[in-house]
């Protein structure tokens, strides 16, 4: 038959799979409340109360329980397995382990600290080859940029957070709305659970304030 046999109904299109959607706001929420172990179905019952019935809600409660198992609670099991991991791991490879750290954090704020620091060195080299990090935490230093490139071409070298998050205050005063705008960027930055999860909320970020041509947030400049 090519007729319906009732009438649509055009009000609950939205159900449908293609137009269901999470919010950033929706999934930090879910996250926040995942993590304290409440349970997906009074996650969602907490989106249905807060907007006064299922109507209202352009999702529906498998999409809840889809996006904690897709999304939170893979990063936890990964979490958990590497606590395994350590509990598993004996005296002699702890020890080995600190020959060869995965991350050196290098700090060279100057004066910018109580305690004045005026010089930053480090020493790299030991009776196995002195083999390079995988990663290096720096301020946002040209110079040690530069050198870290040339030096240690395989580590991957990462601005410290620190003294990203410090400059948000000078780089955005100018936009209508700032002190949202910093308290949205720093639900984004400390509370995305995943590199996927913090895509997807940097992103929202960006339309929902307009910012997608700022030249700070799009990493052109420093």
């Amino acid at each position: 038959m090519l007729h319906h046999s009732h009438h649509c109904c055009l009000t609950q299109a939205e159900m449908l799979k293609q137009h269901r959607e999470l919010s950033m706001s929706v999934r930090r929420t879910i996250e926040n409340n995942e993590e304290a172990s409440i349970r997906p179905s009074k996650i969602f019952q907490s989106f249905v109360a807060a907007a006064g019935g299922h109507r209202e809600l352009n999702f529906i409660e498998k999409d809840v329980r889809n996006y904690i198992t897709r999304e939170v609670r893979n990063i936890s099991e990964q979490e958990y397995a590497k606590e395994f991991g350590k509990y598993l791991a004996d005296a002699r490879s702890r020890a080995a382990f600190e020959y060869f750290g995965d991350v050196i954090p290098f700090d060279t704020t100057y004066n910018t600290n109580k305690y004045n620091l005026v010089c930053g060195s480090f020493v790299g080299v030991n009776h196995h080859g002195g083999n390079a990090p995988k990663g290096f935490l720096t301020d946002q230093c040209a110079s040690i940029k530069r050198a870290i490139e040339a030096c240690m071409p395989t580590t991957i070298h990462r601005w410290c957070i620190w003294h990203i998050t410090k400059k948000i205050p000078s780089k955005l005063n100018g936009n209508k709305g700032h002190a949202k705008i910093e308290q949205e960027l720093s639900q984004v930055v400390w509370n995305s659970h995943s590199k996927d999860s913090f895509d997807r909320n940097w992103n929202d970020f960006l339309l929902n304030f307009d910012l997608v041509d700022n030249k700070w947030l799009s990493g052109n400049v420093v």
